[in-house]
């Protein structure tokens, strides 16, 4: 009968730890492993993907075509996913309402990636209420909607006019404010 070599090791292991350690010590070397065992996974590992750079991002239509010039253009970087007038031109600002008319306590929002600095940033959209839209050039009535949402989602919906809460529900221009930076 053949003895191989594994039987060997093994043998001669299992007489090595009976001549050199007790019951106890083995049973308190085992019960300390059970106890530490569950601590493993909360140690801190490097894992590859979390040092990998991260891909450059995919850029949409109007990313790619975005302008940090002209605030009164729907082209401007902050008009993402603006839908309606913009205020300014009707005597508003990019993030303020023209005399006359009082923002909404409600908004819509996005992200818009500014061509500048290369960063994305959470927009606030609000509607201005209280007049009748101003008649303006067609570069001012803007419909873009950059990774809209779909509706069931309606506080990320730009076809909604939000005039709740306000003293007249009629529209007149649209806001762009940055609210931060996205992550």
């Amino acid at each position: 009968m053949s003895v191989s070599l594994f039987d060997t090791l093994s043998e001669k292991f299992a007489r090595y730890l009976a001549v050199n350690s007790s019951r106890r010590s083995v049973l308190g070397k085992v019960s300390t492993a059970m106890a530490v065992a569950p601590a493993f996974p909360l140690l801190p590992v490097t894992r590859a993907e979390a040092s990998a750079p991260n891909p450059p991002p995919t850029l949409t239509d109007f990313e790619r075509n975005a302008q940090s010039k002209d605030p009164d253009r729907c082209d401007y970087w902050r008009h993402c996913a603006i839908d309606g007038v913009l205020c300014g031109c009707c005597g508003g600002g990019v993030h303020t309402c023209p005399p006359g008319t009082e923002p909404s306590p409600v908004s819509w929002i996005g992200t818009c990636r500014n061509p500048e600095d290369g960063r994305s940033y959470v927009i606030a959209y609000r509607d201005c209420c209280g007049r009748n839209m101003c008649n303006v050039p067609k570069e001012c009535d803007c419909n873009t909607s950059d990774r809209e949402m779909p509706i069931y989602r309606p506080q990320t919906s730009n076809d909604i006019i939000w005039c709740f809460g306000t003293k007249s529900t009629t529209y007149h221009c649209s806001t762009a404010a940055i609210i931060g930076q996205a992550s």
